[in-house]
């Protein structure tokens, strides 16, 4: 028998479905911010504060090596919180490690940093699995609608947080607790998901927890997914990382190397909304593993020919590769796995695995320039680990479950 819904129960429905994605635009704002808009100020930093520029450089490495150890358990507390509560608490952590990375001492800088980067992984992993449990069928829209806000806001305060920290009434201090704004305004949109139904982890993965639980180490298309997640995450801090630097050796200014790095950015935006729509409607996504192979191939050749006066197309194929391929790795979480709880789990485990993959990368890659006196060596590696990507992503993209 159907069930009549009416005018009422469908108005309620409908006013809940945007104020959920009103929440998840302002949380995904806040996952990049606190830390895409230290790189600017770095230089602020570290003459305010008398620090050596290994600390300075370490202050982008704290985070994602808290995510790699702090992304395996946020699935467990989540399933004893409850994904809304544990969510909430993870804004009011990030709040506190804003506010007391802002205070002006080196201590108070790093244990800030530590805590920004701890709140942060939790929503990093559990989106995936929320998506599942709320709107199984929508994943690949909410998908989408999550990662073009975290870009954007990402290319916003890298436009906004020099001129902050230039600016004598707030300085750099001011800059790095501007993100202050954002979690607030987070945790007053997120209010009416904790007073609202919530969805209950254990109940809805009761039949299946003893599968979620085994151990992920064991099974290789987890290890597929988790080195297709770390490596994407490699060149993407890699790049922006070194692409700059790598722009400047070939003769472009910094205020040029600049501009062409924002290019790359931004043109990840379409690539991060479209493909995991487009993922989600397809039995494999080999096709897709194609497609963003073929463009960081191009881009990383032209960079490494020194092909400058095309440099441009270099930037936007590398920013179409980069948001296809970050698209592509959020959406395996989801279409690999049956259960909200499992997709939280491989989230985890990959993201644990990947974020550490992505702390090594930009040490790797400046290591290997100071060596060789040279970034030929450094874009080879680029390459190289565009076409480990493909195979691992080709692997994990194939139509099955963990």
């Amino acid at each position: 028998m159907d069930t009549y819904k009416s005018p009422k129960n469908q108005k309620h429905l409908h006013v809940s479905t945007i104020l959920f994605v009103i929440a998840i635009i302002s949380f995904a704002s806040i996952l990049r911010t606190p830390l895409t808009g230290v790189g600017p100020i770095i230089s602020y930093i570290r003459e305010g504060l008398g620090i050596s520029n290994v600390l300075a450089g370490f202050l982008t490495t704290i985070p994602l090596l808290a995510f790699s150890v702090v992304s395996p358990f946020a699935p467990r507390i989540a399933r004893k919180l409850g994904m809304e509560s544990t969510l909430f608490y993870s804004v009011i952590l990030l709040t506190t490690g804003i506010v007391i990375r802002s205070l002006g001492t080196t201590s108070f800088l790093i244990i800030g940093t530590v805590l920004i980067g701890i709140a942060i992984a939790f929503g990093n992993v559990l989106f995936p699995g929320f998506f599942k449990l709320r709107y199984p069928n929508k994943t690949g829209l909410l998908t989408g609608i999550y990662t073009v806000s975290m870009n954007i806001s990402a290319g916003i305060i890298l436009g906004i947080s020099q001129p902050i920290a230039s600016n004598p009434t707030f300085g750099w201090q001011g800059s790095l607790a501007f993100p202050i704004t954002l979690t607030l305004i987070t945790m007053i949109v997120w209010i009416p998901l904790l007073r609202g139904e919530k969805v209950n982890l254990n109940n809805l993965t009761a039949t299946g927890l003893n599968s979620a639980e085994k151990k992920l180490w064991k099974s290789p298309l987890a290890w597929a997914i988790a080195f297709a997640m770390g490596l994407q995450s490699l060149l993407f801090y890699c790049s922006a990382t070194w692409m700059p630097e790598i722009l400047i050796s070939q003769g472009f200014s910094a205020e040029s190397a600049g501009w062409m790095t924002s290019i790359m950015q931004y043109s990840q935006i379409p690539m991060t909304f479209l493909i995991p729509i487009f993922a989600e409607k397809l039995s494999s996504q080999r096709s897709i593993v194609w497609l963003f192979t073929l463009f960081y191939l191009i881009a990383f050749s032209g960079i490494y020919f020194n092909f400058t006066e095309l440099t441009i197309i270099w930037m936007i194929c590398l920013g179409i590769a980069s948001g296809t391929s970050f698209g592509l790795c959020m959406m395996l979480f989801i279409l690999r796995t049956k259960t909200a709880y499992e997709a939280s789990q491989i989230s985890g485990f990959a993201q644990s695995v990947g974020y550490l993959l992505a702390a090594i990368g930009p040490v790797l890659f400046g290591y290997l320039h100071d060596k060789t006196n040279s970034w030929s060596i450094p874009v080879i590696l680029f390459i190289v680990v565009s076409i480990l990507l493909f195979i691992f992503t080709f692997v994990s993209s194939k139509n099955r479950y963990l």
